[in-house]
C-alpha cells in the first residue's frame, strides 16, 4: 500500500520530481567529480611510492620525510644489508627532466628516477626489457608519457637538464615500458643509477671526490618479519636517518595532506547542502498535500503507511537522481584528455553513491514526522 502510494504520486507528477531527480543528479555529479580529482591528484603526487616493492624507506635525518631535502650516503647501504631481517636494499634517486621533441610537439617535464637493478625501486616492466646494469644509456618509462607522447620500446628520447647553469642534452633508447608511476605530479624516467647520477640536475658538476648519495633508500624485508622490530633495530644501529613505512612517506609529501584535507571539506560540504537542498524539497512538497494526507488519515491509513509512502517515494527519486548523476559522471570522464588528474576508483565511487543514497531518508526526515503529525480533522478544515 505504501509503496504504491508513493510511486503512484511520483508517476502522475513526472515532470516535477523528474526535475528534482536532476538537481539530485548535479550534487551527485559534483561529489564524484570531487572523489575522482581527489583520487586523482594523490595519485598524480604518491604513485611511485604507493607501488614501490619494498616496506621502509630511509631518509637523512631532520628533512621530515622529505626526499628532494634528503642526502643518504652509499656507505650506509652495507651498514644497513648486514641488520637480520633485510632481503635488499636499494637506492633511489629523484630529480626533474625534461623530454625534448624536435618536431614541433610541447616539450614534456618528467620525474627523473635513477634505481639500481634488480633492487627495490626498479619497477616492473610490462612491455620490452628491464635494465640488466647500473650505468648506460637504456631509459624505463611509465604508461603516462606513453598516454602522452606515443613514445613506444626502441624509440629513442632526448632528456634536457641542468648541470650549473648550463642546459645539457643526452639521448637515451628506450627499453621498457612499465604501469604508471608518477612522482609529485609529473610522468616518471627510470634511469640506471650511475647514469642518472650524472645527468641529474646539479649546481657543482665536479663531484668525482665526494661520495655517492641517493635521496633515499627502499628496504625490502624477508618474510614472516617484523617490520616495527626491523625498524627498532636499523635505528640502533645506524646513525644520522630517519626511517618510515611507504604510507608516512607519500603522506609526507609536499602538500599531500593540506590538498586531500581541502578536497575532503568539499565534498563533505557538498553532501551537506544535499541534505539541505533534498530536506527542503520534501517539506515543501508535504505541505502542499496535506489535505490529501488528511483524507488518507480520515479513511483510516494508519500512520505507518503514511510515513512508508514518504520514504518509498524519497528513496524512488533519490535513487533515480543519484544514478543519472553517476551515469552522466562516467560520460563526462570518458571524453577528458589524458592530462586530467580525474580517477574514479571502485572504492570511492562506491561510498560516495552509499553515502548519497543515504542523505535522501536523511534529509527527508523532517517530511516524515510532518507526515505523521497531521491531523485529519484540522487538515480538512472541519476543526474548530
Amino acid at each position: 500500500m505504501a509503496f504504491y502510494l508513493a510511486f503512484k504520486e511520483v508517476w502522475r507528477n513526472k515532470g516535477r520530481f523528474f526535475l528534482f531527480s536532476l538537481v539530485i543528479a548535479l550534487i551527485t555529479t559534483l561529489v564524484l567529480f570531487i572523489a575522482a580529482l581527489s583520487e586523482g591528484l594523490a595519485l598524480a603526487n604518491k604513485e611511485f611510492l604507493e607501488k614501490l616493492d619494498a616496506e621502509l624507506l630511509i631518509f637523512q635525518e631532520n628533512v621530515d620525510y622529505v626526499a628532494s631535502s634528503s642526502r643518504i650516503a652509499k656507505s650506509k647501504i652495507n651498514d644497513i644489508q648486514r641488520i637480520d631481517g633485510i632481503d635488499k636494499v636499494g637506492p633511489i634517486g629523484f630529480s626533474n627532466g625534461t623530454i625534448v621533441f624536435f618536431d614541433g610537439r610541447d616539450d614534456l617535464n618528467v620525474s627523473l628516477i635513477g634505481i639500481e637493478a634488480n633492487q627495490p625501486g626498479s619497477p616492473p616492466v610490462i612491455s620490452g626489457v628491464s635494465f640488466q646494469i647500473d650505468r648506460g644509456t637504456e631509459v624505463i618509462i611509465d604508461k603516462n608519457i606513453v598516454n602522452q607522447t606515443g613514445i613506444k620500446v626502441n624509440d629513442k628520447i632526448v632528456l634536457k637538464t641542468l648541470q650549473g647553469t648550463d642546459e645539457v642534452y643526452n639521448e637515451f633508447d628506450v627499453i621498457g615500458i612499465t604501469d604508471g608511476r608518477q612522482y609529485l605530479y609529473q610522468p616518471s624516467i627510470f634511469i640506471p643509477y650511475r647514469t642518472w647520477e650524472q645527468i641529474r640536475p646539479q649546481v657543482n658538476i665536479s663531484s668525482s671526490l665526494i661520495e655517492t648519495t641517493s635521496n633515499v633508500l627502499a628496504i625490502k624485508l624477508e618474510e614472516n618479519q617484523d617490520q616495527g622490530l626491523i625498524q627498532e633495530n636499523i635505528v640502533e644501529q645506524v646513525d644520522g636517518i630517519d626511517i618510515a613505512d611507504v604510507k608516512t612517506a607519500y603522506e609526507s609529501l609536499p602538500g599531500y595532506q593540506a590538498q586531500q584535507s581541502t578536497l575532503n571539506t568539499q565534498r563533505y560540504f557538498t553532501l551537506l547542502i544535499g541534505i539541505l537542498v533534498i530536506g527542503g524539497f520534501f517539506q515543501i512538497q508535504m505541505l502542499q498535500k496535506i489535505p490529501q494526507i488528511g483524507v488518507l488519515k480520515a479513511i483510516g491509513v494508519a500512520n505507518p503507511s503514511v510515513a512508508f509512502a514518504v520514504v518509498y517515494q524519497i528513496i524512488i527519486v533519490t535513487t533515480f537522481g543519484v544514478f543519472l548523476g553517476a551515469f552522466i559522471s562516467f560520460g563526462l570522464s570518458a571524453a577528458f584528455p589524458p592530462g586530467i588528474p580525474i580517477v574514479f576508483t571502485g572504492n570511492s565511487v562506491v561510498i560516495a553513491i552509499v553515502t548519497l543514497l543515504l542523505i535522501g531518508p536523511i534529509g527527508g526526515l523532517v517530511s516524515v514526522r510532518l507526515a505523521i503529525s497531521v491531523e485529519p480533522l484540522i487538515a480538512l478544515g472541519l476543526s474548530s
